[in-house]
């Protein structure tokens, strides 16, 4: 079941398109457009964002895109060269529009090398606020990443069938990672207002991951952040483990935990890549990225995993059961 945030955000003209990883050669007369995606081919996320420029950019212009892999090389200083390597290709390139995904994109590339330059920007996935970025400028619009929390919460409550005065305790699971951080913040300040407390596990390593659900076992729910960023994670031997170790309602904000989870209500990275194709494709066209409204997403699914309903003995409405969507 997909959901619609409240309308009214700056609206695009949608083109059907396609889009290739890699370089493509130049052809024509076409601009050059450069997507610079925080994260690597495959990662989930990334892969959606990718999709979503695919349905917008055909014959808009020459793309190339480049990959930081900032969640597997994650040091520091690893992410100051990813930075640095992506600013030589743009100086190489002279793209027309630069297109991100993901924070480190941000903190690495576009702001000690691009705030307020020449190069219109466009990002995307850019999670809760952009203030520490100093965003809006002359030269930079996007589309800000927020995910349904307090529906998510409210549904885990209501399934859960706790006592009205009980004090609901959740466990916060994910990576020890720039964006999980910034994640487990904003479902505190969410839980803080439901009168909910929220203790965090943020961990490492796979053997802290299965160590930290067990842990979480113990809460009356357990808010499933994302794995990627965590050394050694097996997706396979997850899947055993919380299938084995469910005592509790689990819950999501991202599609790819729904093999670890119970309920989601899931980000479309999609809609991030089609709104930043949209608007380069305005730049294009002449329109100023100052122009551009800074948005946020306004869609979500609905998901459930019935053999983590069944493990954690909950039942939901079966108007729930019925359109969301079911993980196999």
């Amino acid at each position: 079941m997909q959901t619609r945030w409240p309308t009214g955000i700056f609206s695009l003209l949608a083109i059907c398109a396609s889009f290739s990883s890699g370089s493509i050669a130049q052809t024509g007369n076409k601009p050059n457009c450069l997507y610079v995606a925080s994260y690597h081919a495959g990662h989930q996320w990334s892969d959606g964002v990718a999709r979503g420029l695919k349905s917008r950019l055909h014959d808009q212009c020459n793309i190339t895109a480049f990959y930081m892999d900032t969640k597997r090389r994650k040091t520091t200083d690893d992410k100051v060269s990813a930075g640095q390597a992506a600013y030589e290709l743009i100086k190489d390139l002279k793209p027309d529009v630069v297109i991100t995904s993901d924070d480190n994109a941000a903190k690495y590339l576009i702001v000690p090398h691009l705030l307020d330059g020449d190069v219109p920007v466009v990002f995307s996935g850019i999670n809760w606020t952009v203030d520490e970025y100093g965003f809006p400028a002359k030269n930079i619009t996007g589309i800000v990443e927020i995910a349904p929390i307090k529906p998510m919460l409210m549904e885990g409550v209501s399934s859960s069938n706790l006592p009205i005065d009980h004090a609901t305790r959740i466990a916060y699971l994910g990576a020890s990672t720039l964006s999980e951080m910034k994640n487990y913040s904003r479902v505190v300040t969410v839980a803080e207002k439901l009168e909910i407390t929220v203790d965090r596990i943020l961990v490492e390593n796979f053997t802290d991951w299965k160590a930290g659900f067990l842990i979480a076992q113990n809460y009356d729910m357990v808010v499933m952040g994302s794995h990627s960023g965590i050394s050694k994670f097996s997706p396979e031997e997850a899947a055993e483990w919380v299938a084995a170790n469910t005592r509790t309602l689990s819950l999501t904000n991202n599609e790819w935990m729904m093999p670890y989870s119970a309920i989601g209500y899931t980000k479309i990275p999609e809609e991030h890549g089609e709104w930043a194709a949209d608007s380069t494709i305005a730049i294009l066209n002449g329109v100023r990225a100052l122009d551009i409204p800074l948005v946020t997403n306004r869609r979500w699914d609905t998901w459930i995993n019935e053999s983590l309903l069944d493990a954690a003995n909950i039942n939901l409405e079966e108007s729930t059961l019925i359109n969301a969507k079911k993980h196999r």
